[in-house]
């Protein structure tokens, strides 16, 4: 076995490995195959095999430079997306806290739980309304 082991590492010597980009292409194909079992026709399947040569192919690159462009340029990209799901379940976790949107704005607002009936004022748009905690 360790045999094996010392080949499959001087194998991958100097190869690019996986990074953020690899890891989402990897799971990206896991979900097509998947959707591909419950939909009929080929568009996923491809897709997923498309996914997965790419991931590997990335994987077994020598060539750092263009594999680090690649991944920089991805994380730049889904640097955005956090932000949207940042607050998502936050109120599911915090016990202490009610969490309101503004009738007005939208805007997601925090208040301590078990005060009863209080007017709330959003800090972006000043509207007040009344809500039960």
């Amino acid at each position: 076995m360790n045999k094996f082991r010392d080949k499959l590492q001087n194998f991958m010597d100097g190869r690019y490995g996986v990074d953020q980009l690899g890891r989402f292409t990897m799971f990206a194909a896991l979900a097509a195959i998947i959707v591909s079992f419950f939909v009929a026709g080929l568009i996923f399947s491809t897709v997923a095999i498309l996914l997965l040569v790419w991931s590997y192919y990335r994987m077994f690159s020598r060539n750092h430079a263009k594999r680090w462009a690649e991944n920089e340029r991805f994380l730049g990209f889904w640097s955005r997306f956090p932000g949207f799901f940042r607050g998502l379940f936050r109120p599911l976790r915090d016990r202490e806290h009610k969490y309101f949107r503004c009738p007005h704005c939208r805007k997601q607002l925090r208040v301590p739980r078990g005060k009863g009936n209080i007017s709330i004022h959003c800090p972006r748009c000043h509207t007040d309304f009344i809500r039960h905690t």
